[in-house]
C-alpha cells in the first residue's frame, strides 16, 4: 500500500515546478523578487537596489539605471 501511495505522489508531483524553478537564463530566481540587472551584472530586487542607489521607487528607474541609462 505505501509503495502504491509513494508512486501516486510521485506522479502528481511530476507536472510541477520545484521551489526555486522559476530560475531565468542568467539564475535570477522571478518568484523571489530578483530581476537581471546589465549594469551590475548580478541579479537585483528592484526595491532594493532603488534604495541603495537613492533611484526612484518605480520599476521605470530601475529599468533605466540597469540599462546604464543613469550613469
Amino acid at each position: 500500500m505505501r509503495v502504491i501511495l509513494m508512486m501516486v505522489v510521485a506522479v502528481l508531483m511530476a507536472g510541477c515546478n520545484p521551489v526555486g524553478g522559476d530560475r531565468d537564463q542568467f539564475g535570477c530566481l522571478g518568484s523571489g523578487g530578483y530581476q537581471w540587472c546589465p549594469a551590475l551584472q548580478e541579479c537585483v530586487r528592484s526595491w532594493e537596489l532603488a534604495e541603495e542607489r537613492g533611484l526612484e521607487q518605480t520599476q521605470e528607474a530601475v529599468d533605466r539605471f540597469c540599462a546604464g541609462a543613469d550613469d
